[in-house]
């Protein structure tokens, strides 16, 4: 007997020993993590791409016709394109000075063998001349090779550099910014946001560094995945991964923080504590990062390879936010315990009424006044919903020109405007038919009938024309900038008089038809993709809630959301913003991450009331839960908008629109649709909405 109180107390060192030992080798599992795979993150820019013929499908007609157009030409570099002006007129000396300074460039490394000479324009003001630029190592830096050497051109000669391998490095340029200054304004903002929220400087930090962790290993992995040919990585998908990350691992740990709080009040040990509070997020938070990676990996049903790509891209980011959250933060806060909150530490005072602090006071105010009067609320909030939703047709997502990718001025949409001013704008990237020889004259007068082309001829060697297997290229140019819009409508009228000969099998490609089939293939994605992300959520909701009404009225909510961001965008985007549209894949972006992440609201929501409705009833039980996961999921939306609004720095217009859709439609989501609507419609419902479980014809356990 006399060994139990000694065999108590080594049990108790042990116990001792390990409530830090384990917690301490998950932060040093971490730290391994973030030193091997933080560098990645850092490298991604090295493994992306940004050329739109990269992403189209082996079945889409311009990259069937850049296949067969190699054997009549070198598709191994881009054109780029200098243009030189003088209003007074371009004088011997200009023309001497764009040849004397790109003539050194010629056969160098990434340029090729042979320039063409400077071309006077017809009015005299102005003279272009062609560089192809490599397509292999890095496009963008040979362009800026160029540029650099025509950066001195004669008093009054204005010079630019545009074409395809312009815009290339002007995108190089922008998405410049992802590695550092997005990552920056993405943690400044987060971290000002949470300091507000948890009042101490030591958390907010904490969250952070999971959130960096969570972005080293999603990096790591992306990064050996491109490098495998596994992904097709582009910018975009690098900015929303960034920020994807930044804002889901925040999300997660901020329910876990406030679990944890909470449990902090009524239990003394903060390692108990600690336990009981990731036991009650785990679920929720699982849910909530089950259903974003379901959703986003629908986009694996795209034909564009950046739209897939993104799908896996964006779950990893996900599944990484999900493993930080719940192992390196737990672990943190079970080493810091009630420091973590300094200098406003939680007491221990358990007969303390958890529900009565300030923030549960306020909510469960909301809480009362929606239970007062649901159904006035439900139809007064749906209502303005749908006002905003009666525009949503208005958005524009058509497409818009190459040229007006970029917010603000850039070099190559300088040049394009110079070009099409004194030139065929489309001289320097051709649009190219593929027909059989036979066919070539008739291919040739046909197209050069179509309005908005300037000129067609097949391409000769020797005044020979080139025939490769039977096969002609015709090469056409453009009135209008082959990265605009009328270029496009172009090359569809052009497709419509060669298709019909009888025997050419005529194809067309070149830079405006790439544009345009990656358009088509992006409508056509919108169109496929949406409705299996809305199949698959509400699958997983029916799963979650073990109910039916519950999971379609949380559905149908949030797709009212949507419409309603989509209209009031309209509204902004072709007024105060001044946007010229929207490619066609911004609204499916939209969509795809609004309804994930509007969802996950409605899980941390839903899945708190369904255990205290078990109690104490639906309409109970939804003022407890609103009541509890208020402030922790309006503080959630508030840092995922603020996250979303930093991408917002980039200055490309895809980016620009995405990042106000998704953090306006959060903000609908999280302060309007989860605090309002959702309530007032359960409680209107009544116990009913848990249909066909038993919670809907079971009685409460206690009606306290």
């Amino acid at each position: 007997m006399a060994t139990k109180p000694e065999e108590v107390v080594r049990g108790t060192g042990r116990a001792t020993a390990l409530r830090w030992l384990i917690p301490a080798l998950v932060l040093l599992g971490w730290l391994v993590i973030g030193g091997v795979a933080g560098p990645f993150a850092g490298k991604l820019s090295s493994v992306s791409t940004n050329s739109n013929s990269a992403f189209l499908p082996a079945s889409a007609e311009s990259t069937r016709v850049n296949d067969l157009l190699s054997d009549f030409e070198d598709t191994d570099f881009l054109p780029a394109i200098v243009i030189a002006e003088r209003t007074s007129g371009i004088t011997p000396q200009d023309l001497a000075f764009l040849s004397q300074a790109t003539a050194p460039l010629a056969g160098t490394e990434g340029f090729g063998p042979q320039f063409s000479p400077p071309i006077r324009s017809d009015d005299g003001q102005a003279a272009q001349l062609i560089v192809p630029i490599s397509t292999d190592g890095e496009p963008a830096d040979t362009t800026e090779k160029l540029r650099d050497a025509l950066a001195n051109p004669p008093d009054g000669l204005t010079v630019t550099v545009t074409g395809p391998a312009g815009q290339v490095a002007d995108l190089g340029e922008a998405f410049g910014g992802i590695d550092g200054l997005l990552l920056l304004v993405a943690g400044t903002v987060v971290i000002a946001i949470l300091i507000v929220v948890y009042r101490s400087p030591i958390l907010p930090f904490v969250v952070v560094i999971s959130a960096v962790f969570a972005l080293s290993l999603a990096s790591g992995a992306v990064y050996f995945l491109t490098k495998q040919g596994a992904l097709e990585l582009n910018g975009q998908s690098q900015g929303i991964l960034f920020i994807l990350v930044f804002g889901a691992a925040t999300d997660y740990a901020l329910l876990l923080v406030s679990r944890f709080r909470e449990e902090l009040i009524t239990t003394g040990d903060t390692y108990d504590a600690l336990r009981i509070a990731w036991r009650s997020t785990i679920e929720p938070v699982a849910a909530s990062a089950g259903t974003v990676i379901a959703g986003v990996l629908c986009l694996l049903l795209s034909d564009l390879n950046s739209n897939r790509s993104l799908g896996p891209v964006a779950a990893l980011g996900i599944a990484a936010s999900f493993l930080a959250s719940m192992t390196f933060l737990p672990a943190a806060l079970a080493l810091l315990g009630r420091a973590a909150f300094w200098p406003m530490r939680p007491r221990f005072t358990p007969d303390a009424d958890v529900e009565g602090g300030s923030t549960h006071r306020f909510w469960r105010r909301i809480a009362d006044a929606v239970a007062a009067r649901p159904r006035t609320i439900w139809i007064g909030t749906l209502i303005i919903l749908l006002v905003g939703a009666a525009f949503a047709p208005t958005f524009r997502a058509d497409g818009v020109a190459s040229t007006d990718y970029f917010l603000g001025t850039v070099e190559s949409v300088q040049g394009a405007d110079i070009q099409a001013r004194h030139f065929d704008a489309g001289s320097g990237s051709p649009t190219w038919i593929i027909t059989d020889q036979q066919s070539a004259a008739a291919v040739t007068d046909a197209v050069r009938g179509v309005d908005g082309v300037a000129n067609a001829q097949v391409l000769q060697q020797g005044g020979t024309p080139v025939v490769r297997d039977g096969k002609v290229a015709v090469e056409v140019t453009l009135t209008d900038n082959a990265e605009s819009l009328a270029a496009q409508d172009t090359v569809e009228r052009i497709r419509d008089v060669v298709h019909p000969i009888p025997g050419a099998d005529a194809l067309v490609g070149g830079t405006s038809a790439v544009d345009l089939d990656t358009r088509t293939t992006a409508i056509h994605d919108r169109n496929l993709i949406i409705p299996v992300v809305l199949l698959v959520v509400l699958a997983i909701l029916i799963l979650l809630l073990r109910s039916v009404v519950a999971p379609v009225l949380l559905l149908a909510t949030t797709v009212v959301s949507f419409a309603a961001t989509i209209g009031v965008s309209s509204l902004l985007f072709d007024g105060p913003f001044g946007f010229p549209g929207a490619d066609p894949v911004v609204p499916l972006f939209a969509f795809v991450f609004l309804v994930a992440l509007g969802i996950d609201y409605n899980i941390f929501l839903m899945t708190r009331v369904r255990e205290e409705s078990r109690i104490h009833g639906t309409r109970d039980g939804m003022i407890r839960g609103l009541t509890a996961t208020g402030g922790v999921i309006t503080s959630a939306g508030v840092v995922l908008a603020a996250t979303f609004a930093a991408l917002a720095v980039i200055p490309l217009l895809f980016l620009a629109q995405v990042a106000f859709l998704v953090a306006f439609g959060v903000l609908v989501d999280a302060l309007v649709v989860r605090t309002l609507l959702v309530p007032a419609l359960t409680i209107d419902i009544g116990r009913r909405v848990w249909w066909p479980s038993t919670l809907s014809r079971d009685r409460p356990k206690s009606t306290d």
